[in-house]
């Protein structure tokens, strides 16, 4: 019978809002907070210094956007934001495609609040973004995705692209934080200049490992469904079934929760909080996101360590 009460809703709802700290976000955290008191020790003795920043990579699902927005919310009153002063410390956008700084730049401005439009060249458009960055009292500037930056670009262009990064945080006007965010290319960009790299914080989000996490794996499904009131099953307390979600994951953190939340969603909504998580919950939910058959389910297959699970339909190159 379909549960589908505003209490289940509920329920979910507290489930995605979940955030489960890990060593990399720790890392994060503590970066982060000593570049935000460092300022604020800066401001109030009137200095103006450069500026550092982090640089924070990982594969697509590793939870880097999310560790980003957890670290805003668990900071947001120490970060301040006075719409009626148009200020706001910390500004936080995706870097736009194409990537070219002309873009990046315009899309900054649109980000601080300044209607920009015009014909202007990039140069011309990052010295109006450090004046923004002033005015709205900026600290911090996030990018998302910001491997693109160096995306088809000669190693003149991603010099360019390194120069007014640097030029934020060495600007003696209003220096200014950054925060860059992205897959592992990124690396790319900051190895490009010892000088920005030098001023970066670096915090890799690793993959699991098929061994070594298994336990830890076990202890956060057992978290997320204690949290939902929800009885496991013994199909989802084995160090099997840990293996098969890591890969099922892709071995990425992120997605590793992203499943766990969508299978007690599942467990919820078609049976309620009476009926425990099980493995079928989690197999279901692997359909649901692939159209894979029984055959290329990491849930299901014995074999499961052969199966892409980036790949829907079960495709894998060869017609399978």
């Amino acid at each position: 019978m379909t549960n589908t009460t505003a209490s289940v809703r509920k329920i979910i709802q507290d489930l995605r809002s979940v955030y489960v700290p890990t060593p990399s976000y720790r890392k994060l955290e503590t970066y982060f907070q000593s570049l935000l008191d460092q300022r604020r020790a800066d401001m109030a003795a009137g200095l103006i210094s450069h500026a550092r920043g982090i640089v924070l990579v990982g594969q697509s699902g590793s939870g880097k956007t999310t560790a980003i927005r957890e670290l805003i919310r668990q900071n947001r009153d120490l970060i301040e934001a006075d719409p009626s002063q148009n200020i706001c410390e910390f500004i936080g956008l995706q870097v736009p495609s194409p990537a070219t700084m002309k873009f990046v730049g315009a899309a900054t401005l649109r980000a601080l609040g300044y209607p920009y439009s015009g014909d202007k060249q990039g140069p011309a458009i990052w010295d109006q973004v450090k004046v923004q960055l002033k005015l709205r009292r900026t600290c911090f500037l996030h990018l998302d995705e910001a491997q693109d930056l160096a995306r088809y670009q000669t190693d003149k262009e991603r010099q360019s692209v390194v120069n007014t990064l640097k030029s934020l945080m060495e600007n003696s006007y209003w220096p200014t934080g950054l925060i860059l965010s992205g897959m592992p290319d990124l690396k790319k960009i900051v190895n490009q200049d010892p000088q920005l790299a030098r001023r970066l914080y670096p915090v890799e989000i690793g993959r699991l490992h098929a061994i070594r996490e298994v336990e830890p794996v076990l202890d956060i499904v057992q978290k997320y469904a204690d949290r939902a009131q929800v009885d496991t099953h013994s199909s989802v307390r084995e160090p099997l079934f840990a293996q098969r979600l890591m890969h099922a994951a892709d071995y990425e953190f992120g997605l590793m929760v992203e499943l766990t939340v969508q299978a007690l969603s599942k467990a919820l909504i078609s049976e309620g909080s009476e009926a425990p998580l099980r493995l079928q919950h989690y197999a279901d939910v692997y359909f649901e996101r692939s159209a894979a058959i029984d055959a290329l389910n990491p849930f299901i297959a014995e074999d499961f360590a052969r199966i892409n699970p980036r790949q829907i339909f079960g495709y894998d190159g060869e017609g399978t």
